[in-house]
């Protein structure tokens, strides 16, 4: 079986569903504040990563 080399965003996006998954099955608290946190986290650098590779990206002058 040949093994897919997964892109950053899609690491990261998976990352953030299997966060959001398991904050579902904990009750509220720190534990669950702290994973959803990390979600938001990896939300926002798949933004980022969106937006640094967009080809109307251009450098300053």
């Amino acid at each position: 079986m040949q093994s897919r080399i997964l892109k950053l965003s899609e690491r990261l996006s998976q990352f953030a569903q299997r966060g959001r998954d398991q904050a579902e099955g904990l009750r509220p608290g720190k534990d669950r504040d702290d994973l959803l946190q990390k979600v938001r986290q990896a939300e926002v650098a798949i933004q980022i990563n969106q937006w640094v590779s967009s080809p109307g990206l251009q450098a300053p002058t």
